[in-house]
């Protein structure tokens, strides 16, 4: 098992160079990194245009990607041993709850990781990402150094058994509404709902799809059962478009200064 290969390895720290990281390091994980050149490249944002000596980037956006792939995967078998007999729509929103934005931001608070974050970003804004994005690099990292056990081990021992309680985030009800509305309002975003088909299923259930539209680009749609319902999970989409799609997140940026540049034109006086 990773536990008692973790406490026979052992790693010879630098004596002076990335010691400090590695101490660091060590705080988060529960054991000491192989190959710092992964965790480092953790830490790097996009923002902070490092390149390698070929010219390369070095930000975490690449880690990001494999190490959200990999967090899904470990909380979906957590969750599926722990919650037996559950149905498939619990077990998705329990999963969605853990690896939710708001949580994996508040999960690089709590260990530490935020502050070791290197970025060159001084909006709010786009930063409020930054601290989450890192943490699923870290677990990118973690499985290039030391593979799926080392991340199983990280999230079961570090962070469901000690930082995150499943059984809580499992029974809250999260409004993905309201959090994308508080988002659309913080930056000044039009931001509507619009119902795209009601029909009926099995001739008697109504069915409603919803499509949120912000700054009057298509985000994603929602089906219910009734029309709350619907604009839960249209948001729920949205929301995690958002947070994979950048190109589409800029795209909306850029309509609202299209739109605020028009509304600010002076009106030409009439003759």
């Amino acid at each position: 098992m990773f536990l008692k290969a973790n406490f026979i390895d052992r790693i010879k720290l630098p004596f002076r160079k990335d010691r400090e990281l590695y101490a660091a390091f060590y705080d988060i994980l529960g054991f000491y990194p192989r190959h710092i050149k992964y965790y480092k490249q953790a830490l790097a944002h996009r923002s902070t245009a490092v390149r390698n000596r070929k010219g390369e980037p070095q930000h975490n956006e690449r880690l990001e990607f494999l190490g959200d792939a990999i967090l899904e995967g470990i909380v979906s078998d957590i969750i599926y041993h722990r919650f037996k007999g559950q149905r498939e729509g619990f077990l998705t929103n329990t999963r969605s709850k853990i690896v939710q934005r708001d949580t994996l931001n508040k999960l690089a608070r709590e260990t530490g990781l935020e502050r070791l974050v290197h970025t060159n970003y001084q909006n709010s804004t786009h930063n409020s990402y930054t601290g989450g994005n890192a943490f699923e690099a870290l677990i990118g990292a973690i499985y290039l150094d030391r593979g799926f056990d080392a991340c199983m081990f990280f999230m079961r021992n570090r962070i469901l058994g000690h930082l995150l309680n499943v059984d809580t985030v499992a029974t809250k009800e999260v409004n993905f509404k309201s959090k994308l509305i508080e988002w659309a309002q913080k930056n000044h975003f039009q931001l509507e709902f619009k119902l795209v088909e009601e029909r009926k299923e099995n001739q008697s259930t109504p069915i409603f799809i919803t499509r949120a539209v912000l700054e009057g680009l298509d985000g994603e749609t929602g089906k219910g059962y009734s029309k709350k319902e619907s604009h839960q999970e249209a948001a729920k989409a949205t929301l995690r478009l958002l947070r994979a799609d950048r190109q589409f997140t800029e795209s909306i940026f850029q309509a609202k200064s299209n739109r605020t540049a028009q509304e600010e034109e002076p009106t030409a006086l009439v003759p």
